[in-house]
Protein backbone atom coordinates (compact mmCIF):
# COMPACT_ATOMS: atom_id res chain seq x y z
CA UNK A 1 0.00 0.00 0.00
CA UNK A 2 1.06 3.56 -0.57
CA UNK A 3 -0.27 7.08 -0.26
CA UNK A 4 -1.47 9.08 -3.23
CA UNK A 5 -3.80 11.89 -4.17
CA UNK A 6 -6.88 12.48 -6.27
CA UNK A 7 -6.38 15.80 -8.09
CA UNK A 8 -8.34 18.02 -10.48
CA UNK A 9 -6.35 19.69 -13.27
CA UNK A 10 -3.13 19.75 -11.22
CA UNK A 11 -0.43 22.26 -12.08
CA UNK A 12 3.20 21.19 -12.16
CA UNK A 13 3.66 22.89 -8.79
CA UNK A 14 0.79 20.85 -7.33
CA UNK A 15 2.24 17.61 -8.66
CA UNK A 16 5.62 18.57 -7.24
CA UNK A 17 3.97 19.07 -3.84
CA UNK A 18 2.37 15.62 -4.04
CA UNK A 19 5.77 14.10 -4.78
CA UNK A 20 7.36 16.01 -1.90
CA UNK A 21 4.65 14.73 0.45
CA UNK A 22 5.60 11.15 -0.43
CA UNK A 23 2.85 10.25 -2.88
CA UNK A 24 3.57 7.35 -5.19
CA UNK A 25 0.36 7.49 -7.20
CA UNK A 26 -2.04 10.07 -8.63
CA UNK A 27 -5.66 9.70 -9.75
CA UNK A 28 -6.88 12.48 -12.02
CA UNK A 29 -10.43 13.46 -11.05
CA UNK A 30 -11.04 16.17 -13.66
CA UNK A 31 -14.60 15.85 -14.93
CA UNK A 32 -14.99 16.41 -17.82
CA UNK A 33 -11.40 15.38 -18.60
CA UNK A 34 -10.23 18.65 -20.12
CA UNK A 35 -6.62 17.49 -20.25
CA UNK A 36 -7.44 14.84 -22.85
CA UNK A 37 -10.83 15.62 -24.38
CA UNK A 38 -11.47 16.66 -27.99
CA UNK A 39 -14.18 19.05 -29.20
CA UNK A 40 -16.36 16.11 -30.23
CA UNK A 41 -16.24 14.64 -26.69
CA UNK A 42 -13.78 11.85 -27.51
CA UNK A 43 -10.56 11.27 -25.58
CA UNK A 44 -7.25 11.71 -27.37
CA UNK A 45 -5.08 8.69 -26.51
CA UNK A 46 -1.94 10.70 -27.23
CA UNK A 47 -2.97 13.29 -24.65
CA UNK A 48 -3.73 10.53 -22.17
CA UNK A 49 -0.20 9.20 -22.67
CA UNK A 50 1.22 12.73 -22.33
CA UNK A 51 -0.67 13.19 -19.06
CA UNK A 52 0.69 9.88 -17.79
CA UNK A 53 4.24 10.85 -18.73
CA UNK A 54 3.80 14.22 -17.03
CA UNK A 55 2.85 12.54 -13.75
CA UNK A 56 5.68 10.04 -14.15
CA UNK A 57 8.06 12.96 -14.62
CA UNK A 58 7.54 13.77 -10.93
CA UNK A 59 8.44 10.24 -9.86
CA UNK A 60 4.83 9.09 -9.43
CA UNK A 61 2.52 6.94 -11.49
CA UNK A 62 -0.87 7.72 -12.95
CA UNK A 63 -3.01 5.10 -11.22
CA UNK A 64 -6.27 6.14 -12.81
CA UNK A 65 -8.62 8.77 -14.13
CA UNK A 66 -12.28 9.66 -13.68
CA UNK A 67 -14.74 8.29 -16.21
CA UNK A 68 -17.45 10.94 -16.24
CA UNK A 69 -20.65 8.96 -16.83
CA UNK A 70 -22.72 12.14 -16.55
CA UNK A 71 -26.46 11.50 -16.52
CA UNK A 72 -26.08 8.02 -18.01
CA UNK A 73 -27.85 6.15 -15.22
CA UNK A 74 -30.83 8.49 -15.11
CA UNK A 75 -30.96 8.63 -18.92
CA UNK A 76 -31.04 4.83 -19.08
CA UNK A 77 -34.37 5.07 -17.26
CA UNK A 78 -35.80 8.20 -18.88
CA UNK A 79 -34.04 8.69 -22.24
CA UNK A 80 -32.66 5.35 -23.49
CA UNK A 81 -31.50 6.67 -26.88
CA UNK A 82 -29.42 9.36 -25.19
CA UNK A 83 -28.00 6.73 -22.83
CA UNK A 84 -26.96 4.54 -25.76
CA UNK A 85 -25.11 7.48 -27.34
CA UNK A 86 -23.35 8.18 -24.05
CA UNK A 87 -22.18 4.58 -23.67
CA UNK A 88 -20.69 4.67 -27.16
CA UNK A 89 -18.66 7.73 -26.16
CA UNK A 90 -17.61 6.16 -22.85
CA UNK A 91 -16.42 3.01 -24.58
CA UNK A 92 -14.13 5.19 -26.68
CA UNK A 93 -12.83 6.82 -23.48
CA UNK A 94 -12.02 3.38 -22.06
CA UNK A 95 -10.12 2.37 -25.20
CA UNK A 96 -8.20 5.68 -25.22
CA UNK A 97 -7.28 5.22 -21.57
CA UNK A 98 -5.89 1.78 -22.34
CA UNK A 99 -3.95 3.05 -25.33
CA UNK A 100 -2.52 5.87 -23.20
CA UNK A 101 -1.36 3.46 -20.50
CA UNK A 102 -3.95 4.16 -17.78
CA UNK A 103 -4.93 0.94 -15.96
CA UNK A 104 -8.04 2.09 -14.08
CA UNK A 105 -11.03 4.38 -14.51
CA UNK A 106 -13.25 5.34 -11.59
CA UNK A 107 -16.91 6.30 -11.85
CA UNK A 108 -19.85 7.08 -9.61
CA UNK A 109 -23.42 5.76 -9.63
CA UNK A 110 -24.79 8.97 -8.08
CA UNK A 111 -27.79 10.42 -9.86
CA UNK A 112 -28.75 13.14 -7.35
CA UNK A 113 -25.39 14.31 -6.03
CA UNK A 114 -23.76 13.41 -2.72
CA UNK A 115 -26.54 14.42 -0.34
CA UNK A 116 -25.74 16.59 2.65
CA UNK A 117 -28.01 18.64 4.92
CA UNK A 118 -25.68 21.29 6.30
CA UNK A 119 -22.34 22.23 7.77
CA UNK A 120 -21.31 21.86 11.41
CA UNK A 121 -18.30 23.28 13.22
CA UNK A 122 -15.44 20.91 13.90
CA UNK A 123 -12.04 21.07 15.53
CA UNK A 124 -10.65 24.60 15.71
CA UNK A 125 -13.61 26.04 13.83
CA UNK A 126 -13.21 24.00 10.65
CA UNK A 127 -16.44 23.55 8.70
CA UNK A 128 -17.55 19.94 8.27
CA UNK A 129 -20.07 18.73 5.72
CA UNK A 130 -22.88 16.82 7.47
CA UNK A 131 -25.86 14.62 6.76
CA UNK A 132 -28.70 14.18 9.22
CA UNK A 133 -31.69 12.51 7.63
CA UNK A 134 -34.07 13.93 10.22
CA UNK A 135 -33.07 17.46 9.17
CA UNK A 136 -33.41 16.92 5.41
CA UNK A 137 -34.83 19.84 3.41
CA UNK A 138 -34.63 20.23 -0.38
CA UNK A 139 -33.24 23.76 -0.13
CA UNK A 140 -30.42 22.58 2.15
CA UNK A 141 -29.77 19.65 -0.19
CA UNK A 142 -29.25 22.11 -3.06
CA UNK A 143 -26.82 24.25 -1.08
CA UNK A 144 -24.83 21.73 0.95
CA UNK A 145 -24.56 18.65 -1.28
CA UNK A 146 -21.65 17.79 -3.56
CA UNK A 147 -22.54 18.02 -7.25
CA UNK A 148 -19.93 16.25 -9.36
CA UNK A 149 -16.68 18.08 -8.60
CA UNK A 150 -18.51 21.18 -7.32
CA UNK A 151 -18.05 21.59 -3.56
CA UNK A 152 -20.93 22.42 -1.17
CA UNK A 153 -21.36 25.74 0.58
CA UNK A 154 -19.01 26.20 3.51
CA UNK A 155 -21.62 27.72 5.82
CA UNK A 156 -19.65 30.96 6.03
CA UNK A 157 -20.83 32.80 2.95
CA UNK A 158 -18.62 31.03 0.43
CA UNK A 159 -19.53 30.02 -3.10
CA UNK A 160 -22.74 28.08 -3.58
CA UNK A 161 -23.19 25.09 -5.90
CA UNK A 162 -26.45 26.73 -6.96
CA UNK A 163 -24.30 29.17 -8.93
CA UNK A 164 -22.96 26.23 -10.99
CA UNK A 165 -26.25 24.47 -11.65
CA UNK A 166 -26.10 22.65 -14.99
CA UNK A 167 -22.37 23.26 -15.49
CA UNK A 168 -20.32 20.37 -16.93
CA UNK A 169 -18.57 19.98 -13.57
CA UNK A 170 -21.85 18.90 -11.96
CA UNK A 171 -21.56 15.70 -14.05
CA UNK A 172 -25.23 15.42 -14.92
CA UNK A 173 -26.37 15.12 -11.31
CA UNK A 174 -29.70 16.73 -10.47
CA UNK A 175 -32.05 17.40 -7.58
CA UNK A 176 -34.36 14.54 -6.63
CA UNK A 177 -37.32 16.73 -7.56
CA UNK A 178 -35.91 16.87 -11.11
CA UNK A 179 -35.01 13.17 -11.28
CA UNK A 180 -38.42 11.85 -10.34
CA UNK A 181 -38.96 8.67 -8.34
CA UNK A 182 -36.18 6.07 -8.61
CA UNK A 183 -37.26 2.77 -7.08
CA UNK A 184 -34.90 0.02 -5.99
CA UNK A 185 -35.74 -1.85 -9.19
CA UNK A 186 -34.97 1.29 -11.21
CA UNK A 187 -31.65 1.74 -9.43
CA UNK A 188 -30.56 -1.81 -10.16
CA UNK A 189 -31.77 -1.64 -13.75
CA UNK A 190 -29.69 1.51 -14.36
CA UNK A 191 -26.55 0.05 -12.77
CA UNK A 192 -26.94 -3.23 -14.67
CA UNK A 193 -27.26 -1.22 -17.89
CA UNK A 194 -24.02 0.64 -17.20
CA UNK A 195 -22.12 -2.55 -16.36
CA UNK A 196 -23.43 -4.45 -19.38
CA UNK A 197 -22.62 -1.58 -21.75
CA UNK A 198 -19.12 -0.70 -20.48
CA UNK A 199 -17.56 -3.75 -18.82
CA UNK A 200 -17.01 -5.84 -22.00
CA UNK A 201 -14.99 -2.99 -23.53
CA UNK A 202 -13.01 -2.57 -20.29
CA UNK A 203 -12.24 -6.30 -20.25
CA UNK A 204 -11.05 -6.24 -23.83
CA UNK A 205 -8.92 -3.16 -23.16
CA UNK A 206 -7.54 -4.38 -19.83
CA UNK A 207 -8.88 -1.38 -17.85
CA UNK A 208 -10.37 -1.85 -14.39
CA UNK A 209 -13.64 0.00 -13.69
CA UNK A 210 -13.82 1.24 -10.09
CA UNK A 211 -17.35 2.04 -8.89
CA UNK A 212 -17.94 4.52 -6.07
CA UNK A 213 -20.95 3.38 -3.98
CA UNK A 214 -23.89 5.62 -3.19
CA UNK A 215 -23.07 8.38 -0.71
CA UNK A 216 -24.80 8.50 1.69
CA UNK A 217 -26.90 5.48 2.55
CA UNK A 218 -30.55 6.56 2.50
CA UNK A 219 -33.23 5.55 5.02
CA UNK A 220 -35.58 2.62 4.32
CA UNK A 221 -37.98 3.68 1.58
CA UNK A 222 -35.47 6.15 0.14
CA UNK A 223 -35.36 9.93 0.25
CA UNK A 224 -37.60 12.05 -1.98
CA UNK A 225 -38.61 8.86 -3.76
CA UNK A 226 -34.99 8.03 -4.62
CA UNK A 227 -33.39 4.78 -3.43
CA UNK A 228 -29.65 4.31 -2.97
CA UNK A 229 -29.20 0.63 -3.77
CA UNK A 230 -25.41 0.71 -3.26
CA UNK A 231 -25.88 2.01 0.26
CA UNK A 232 -25.35 -1.27 2.14
CA UNK A 233 -22.95 -4.19 2.18
CA UNK A 234 -25.71 -6.37 0.72
CA UNK A 235 -25.98 -3.89 -2.13
CA UNK A 236 -22.22 -4.03 -2.71
CA UNK A 237 -22.36 -7.84 -2.78
CA UNK A 238 -25.17 -7.72 -5.32
CA UNK A 239 -23.13 -5.29 -7.42
CA UNK A 240 -20.17 -7.71 -7.51
CA UNK A 241 -22.58 -10.48 -8.52
CA UNK A 242 -23.43 -8.58 -11.71
CA UNK A 243 -20.06 -9.77 -13.09
CA UNK A 244 -18.64 -12.25 -10.57
CA UNK A 245 -15.95 -13.65 -12.88
CA UNK A 246 -14.56 -10.34 -14.12
CA UNK A 247 -11.35 -8.99 -12.54
CA UNK A 248 -12.14 -5.60 -14.11
CA UNK A 249 -15.35 -5.05 -12.11
CA UNK A 250 -14.78 -3.60 -8.65
CA UNK A 251 -14.79 -0.60 -6.34
CA UNK A 252 -13.41 2.80 -5.74
CA UNK A 253 -13.62 1.72 -2.11
CA UNK A 254 -14.72 4.88 -0.32
CA UNK A 255 -14.16 4.00 3.30
CA UNK A 256 -16.11 7.03 4.51
CA UNK A 257 -19.13 6.08 2.40
CA UNK A 258 -19.06 2.54 3.77
CA UNK A 259 -18.81 3.90 7.33
CA UNK A 260 -21.97 5.93 6.63
CA UNK A 261 -23.89 2.68 6.05
CA UNK A 262 -23.83 1.58 9.68
CA UNK A 263 -24.41 2.47 13.32
CA UNK A 264 -21.15 0.58 13.98
CA UNK A 265 -18.89 2.12 11.33
CA UNK A 266 -15.62 0.43 12.26
CA UNK A 267 -17.14 -3.06 12.27
CA UNK A 268 -18.85 -2.46 8.92
CA UNK A 269 -15.73 -1.05 7.24
CA UNK A 270 -13.66 -3.99 8.50
CA UNK A 271 -16.29 -6.46 7.27
CA UNK A 272 -16.28 -4.79 3.86
CA UNK A 273 -12.47 -4.91 3.62
CA UNK A 274 -12.45 -8.59 4.59
CA UNK A 275 -15.27 -9.35 2.15
CA UNK A 276 -14.09 -7.54 -0.97
CA UNK A 277 -10.33 -7.47 -0.36
CA UNK A 278 -9.76 -11.22 -0.85
CA UNK A 279 -11.97 -11.03 -3.96
CA UNK A 280 -9.57 -8.38 -5.39
CA UNK A 281 -12.50 -6.00 -5.84
CA UNK A 282 -10.81 -3.03 -4.11
CA UNK A 283 -9.14 -1.09 -6.93
CA UNK A 284 -8.43 2.12 -4.98
CA UNK A 285 -9.30 3.48 -1.54
CA UNK A 286 -10.69 6.81 -0.36
CA UNK A 287 -9.08 6.65 3.07
CA UNK A 288 -11.34 9.02 5.01
CA UNK A 289 -13.21 9.15 8.28
CA UNK A 290 -16.57 10.36 9.61
CA UNK A 291 -17.88 11.26 13.05
CA UNK A 292 -21.20 9.50 13.66
CA UNK A 293 -22.80 6.83 11.54
CA UNK A 294 -25.90 5.77 9.62
CA UNK A 295 -28.21 8.72 8.79
CA UNK A 296 -26.40 11.08 11.19
CA UNK A 297 -22.76 11.98 10.59
CA UNK A 298 -20.31 14.71 9.74
CA UNK A 299 -17.13 14.49 7.73
CA UNK A 300 -13.95 14.57 9.79
CA UNK A 301 -10.19 14.65 9.68
CA UNK A 302 -8.83 11.10 9.63
CA UNK A 303 -7.51 11.14 13.21
CA UNK A 304 -10.66 12.42 14.92
CA UNK A 305 -13.54 10.37 13.56
CA UNK A 306 -15.49 7.31 14.64
CA UNK A 307 -13.68 4.75 12.47
CA UNK A 308 -10.56 3.04 13.85
CA UNK A 309 -8.23 3.92 10.97
CA UNK A 310 -5.30 1.91 12.32
CA UNK A 311 -7.48 -1.22 12.41
CA UNK A 312 -8.45 -0.55 8.80
CA UNK A 313 -4.80 -0.36 7.71
CA UNK A 314 -4.15 -3.68 9.43
CA UNK A 315 -7.17 -5.20 7.65
CA UNK A 316 -6.02 -3.98 4.23
CA UNK A 317 -2.63 -5.59 4.92
CA UNK A 318 -4.34 -8.77 6.11
CA UNK A 319 -6.26 -9.19 2.83
CA UNK A 320 -3.31 -8.34 0.62
CA UNK A 321 -4.43 -4.96 -0.68
CA UNK A 322 -1.39 -3.25 -2.21
CA UNK A 323 -2.89 -0.21 -3.93
CA UNK A 324 -3.35 3.49 -3.44
CA UNK A 325 -4.80 5.21 -0.35
CA UNK A 326 -6.18 8.69 -1.17
CA UNK A 327 -7.50 11.25 1.32
CA UNK A 328 -10.89 12.65 0.41
CA UNK A 329 -13.60 15.01 1.71
CA UNK A 330 -11.47 16.86 4.24
CA UNK A 331 -13.32 19.73 5.98
CA UNK A 332 -13.33 23.33 4.79
CA UNK A 333 -11.60 26.30 6.41
CA UNK A 334 -10.96 29.94 5.59
CA UNK A 335 -7.35 29.50 6.77
CA UNK A 336 -6.77 26.72 4.21
CA UNK A 337 -8.96 27.71 1.25
CA UNK A 338 -7.35 25.27 -1.17
CA UNK A 339 -7.34 22.54 1.52
CA UNK A 340 -3.72 21.70 0.65
CA UNK A 341 -2.67 21.77 4.32
CA UNK A 342 -5.60 19.60 5.35
CA UNK A 343 -4.84 17.08 2.61
CA UNK A 344 -1.16 17.18 3.58
CA UNK A 345 -2.10 16.38 7.18
CA UNK A 346 -4.26 13.47 5.99
CA UNK A 347 -1.43 12.11 3.85
CA UNK A 348 1.05 12.34 6.71
CA UNK A 349 -1.35 10.67 9.10
CA UNK A 350 -1.91 7.82 6.63
CA UNK A 351 1.83 7.44 6.02
CA UNK A 352 2.37 7.21 9.78
CA UNK A 353 -0.25 4.47 10.08
CA UNK A 354 1.38 2.52 7.27
CA UNK A 355 4.78 2.76 8.96
CA UNK A 356 3.35 1.81 12.38
CA UNK A 357 1.54 -1.21 10.93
Amino acid sequence: MYIGEQLIEPTDARLRLSAQLGCRGIVIDTRPAREVIEEDGSWNAGRVAALRRRVEGFGMRLDGMALDVGSLLLDSLRHPERAKATTARLRQHIRAAAEGGVPMLKYTVAMVGITRTGVVEGRGGMQCSAFRAADYRPDADARFSYWGTVLPEDGAGGASPLDRKGAPETCGQVMASEAGAISEADGWRAIAFLVSELLPTAEQAGVRLACHPHDPAYPPGGLNGVHHVLGSLDGLRRFVALAPASPYHGFNFCQGTIAEMSTDPTATVLEAIRTFGPQKRIFMVHFRNIAGGYLDFREAMPDEGTVDMAACIRAYREVGYDGILCPDHVPLSDVDPGRERFFSFALGYTRGLLQAA
